[in-house]
């Protein structure tokens, strides 16, 4: 573990692109208007088992002590997105398997347990779709098709309590790469931002090892982070991922996933 966070300090050093704590000073939360409150409303509803949840590894779902580290993973986003002015998140890995929309769930739900903020959970992820199925959708709903122009918003986003709002995929889409990086994309994202004015939007991307999908779409978002998995990502893989993403967007920061070996010192150790 030591090792490995030393190497990613080292790398980010050596090409001085550590990311920024900022300077500014964060803003208080902003009151939705009644007609922002109206569209979040008007969402279909997603009805959830937490059990299921668990199941699935989203411990933030639930709360508690086994949700912890995915707290205090949004307590420093929410830190740096505010300090920096920035409400688009996106998350990303070097290659697949490495738990990112687990990731991305778990920060959205974690997000949701604070009643002053709205979140947007976009899924991305046009080639393997997982949130769907991770969320056992029902509805025929397409987020893809939402940035192709052909379908409305509110008809393929589903909310989760008041503050939640969930959007999928059905399956493969084709041509990820080319409707990523679209001429109508920068127009549908304002468009959903002007109407239902999220504190935080989370976009859960495609590895970006495995196609050019996360490229083509990543200069739309504020920062990124990525998630590698313990004992598979390599450092090179890291490192080259962060060059790429650092091209065009800021790199919040590098979450290692799937540890099974923590000492002591990264964890409170008086839970039950």
């Amino acid at each position: 573990m030591d090792k490995i966070q030393s190497a990613i300090a080292k790398a980010r050093a050596a090409r001085g692109n550590a990311p920024s704590s900022g300077s500014r000073a964060s803003e208080p939360p902003r009151e939705p208007s009644g007609d922002v409150r109206a569209a979040w409303q008007a969402l279909p509803g997603l009805t959830l088992s937490g059990d299921q949840m668990e199941r699935k590894r989203i411990v933030a779902f639930r709360g508690g002590s086994t949700a912890t580290d995915v707290d205090m993973m949004r307590t420093r986003v929410l830190q740096q997105m505010r300090a920096n002015n920035w409400r688009r998140l996106a998350i990303t890995s070097p290659s697949a398997g490495c738990g990112k929309s687990t990731v991305a769930l778990n920060l959205a739900f974690s997000l949701a347990r604070q009643p002053d903020l709205h979140t947007l959970l976009l899924e991305l992820d046009l080639r393997r779709p997982r949130l769907g199925s991770t969320l056992d959708v029902r509805r025929d709903i397409s987020f893809a098709a939402v940035l192709e122009g052909t379908e409305p918003f509110e008809k393929n986003a589903m909310r989760h309590g008041d503050n939640l709002a969930i959007a999928t995929n059905p399956g493969p889409s084709r041509n990820p790469a080319e409707l990523l990086n679209g001429p109508h994309v920068a127009e549908v994202l304002a468009e959903i931002e002007a109407r239902y004015d999220p504190t935080l939007t989370i976009f859960d991307m495609p590895p970006m090892l495995m196609t050019d999908d996360t490229m083509a779409f990543v200069g739309q978002v504020d920062c990124v982070l990525l998630v590698a998995a313990a004992e598979t990502t390599t450092i090179k893989e890291i490192d080259l991922c962060e060059r790429e993403l650092a091209s065009q967007t800021n790199v919040m920061g590098v979450i290692l996933n799937k540890c099974r070996y923590m000492g002591q010192e990264y964890g409170y150790g008086y839970h039950d």
